[in-house]
């Protein structure tokens, strides 16, 4: 006679929608890796190293089917425990999402940071045990060690008692009519579930955490995560009050267009009456075609082709403010904003000389202020340029962490 695996009454919700800015990696957390396995698998290994769970992971939009190979890889023999569902524009948004995705049976639940990878899977079975035993809401902690003093600017105010510290892990674990609810009555962000529980008038207990529970925010966290990973003796982390900003990231586009479209030409975001148009699925703008492959590739978005291809009929004819203005709006959404854009064109007509300011305030503009700098070119009658066949433009762009 078979037996039936009973459906479980636990599950981990884990969140892996961040897009990384601080760790400046070029991608959204979860997917940076820490050796030949990323952040998220290493995260999923331990969850699935823990009491027998659905598993619900909270992917960035756009890279679902990542998060469910990583998952499935992940699982082994668990597979069939495995959902994942679009994260939303907070993390709180993220964890509802995950929520909405609970199977009827579960009662328990735990959310989970995908950026604290490496906890060992004996931290989720203290919660789940404590939540269990019928607490309403559990949290793993650490001690703090360090001596805390209160400060304002460079000045000390205040030594703190460091005796009622402690610093916050996940898993965090609630029953699940508890997290619902006070989902349900959350009116503001809070940086963690448990500070939402506790809001919402339910007591939150505390059981021991783990050091390799930290969380990967930074560079020198993840040197230290792949140390541990390694083997490897870990170096000291300091940390400054005012740490160095991330340094900018550089991406270089081009793009060419042949003469022999129809209407007028438009490029550099200006209309030229008079100028045989170029062809292409939009206006043609080689000028500014080569600007957002040039944003795209500084922020790790991939290229033109991937967010304006000939799929995509709104964008038949668009002229260069909409590619801008929607490139400017990807840029934000992955942590970033515009430095400044630098564009050479290579053409024989039309003249830049006389419209050259008017070019650079117009794409300016379109990218929400940030400065460009247009200088134009002929090829000495060499190449397709020479010949007057059509338009290639060169730039460079820098954008920096939003």
């Amino acid at each position: 006679m078979s037996s039936i695996t009973p459906v479980p009454r636990v599950a981990v919700v884990v969140v892996a929608a961040g897009s990384g800015t601080r760790l400046a990696a070029g991608g959204p957390k979860a997917f940076v890796g820490i050796d030949d396995a990323t952040i998220l698998r290493h995260a999923l290994r331990g969850v699935f190293a823990a009491p027998r769970a659905q598993v619900i992971v909270v992917a960035p939009a756009g890279r679902e089917g990542d998060a469910r190979t990583e998952a499935l890889e992940a699982a082994g023999d668990r597979r069939d425990l495995v959902s994942v569902v679009t994260g939303g524009a907070s993390r709180q948004d993220s964890v509802a999402a995950g929520l909405a995705a609970l199977w009827g049976d579960v009662e328990v639940v735990l959310v989970h940071d995908a950026a604290r990878a490496l906890t060992p899977s004996d931290v989720f079975a203290r919660v789940i045990d404590a939540v269990q035993a019928g607490a309403a809401g559990v949290l793993p902690v650490l001690p703090v060690v360090d001596t805390i003093k209160r400060v304002s600017g460079s000045t000390v105010l205040a030594a703190v008692d460091r005796s009622e510290l402690a610093a916050a892990q996940t898993p965090q674990g609630f029953r699940r009519d508890v997290l619902l609810t006070a989902y349900e009555a959350a009116s503001q962000e809070f940086t963690d579930d448990a500070a939402l529980v506790a809001d919402a008038g339910h007591p939150v207990r505390t059981v021991a955490g783990d050091p390799r529970a930290f969380k990967i925010t930074t560079s020198a966290d993840l040197d230290r995560a792949r140390a541990l990973v390694a083997g490897d003796p870990v170096a000291p982390v300091t940390a400054a009050l005012d740490p160095a900003p991330p340094a900018p990231r550089v991406g270089v586009g081009t793009d060419v267009h042949a003469f022999g479209g129809d209407g007028s030409l438009w490029l550099a975001g200006l209309e030229w009456p008079g100028e045989q148009a170029l062809s292409g699925h939009s206006d043609g703008d080689a000028v500014a075609h080569a600007i957002v492959d040039a944003l795209l590739a500084a922020a790790g978005l991939g290229d033109i082709g991937t967010h304006f291809g000939t799929d995509q009929p709104q964008y038949a004819g668009a002229h260069a403010d909409a590619f801008l203005a929607r490139t400017v709006a990807l840029l934000g959404e992955a942590g970033f904003r515009v430095g400044n854009v630098s564009v050479q064109v290579q053409a024989n007509r039309p003249r830049f000389a006389s419209r050259r300011a008017e070019a650079e305030r117009a794409l300016s503009a379109a990218l929400g202020g940030a400065p460009v700098s247009v200088s134009a070119t002929t090829t000495d009658g060499l190449g397709f340029t020479g010949r007057s066949e059509g338009v290639a433009a060169f730039a460079v762009a820098i954008v920096v962490p939003a």
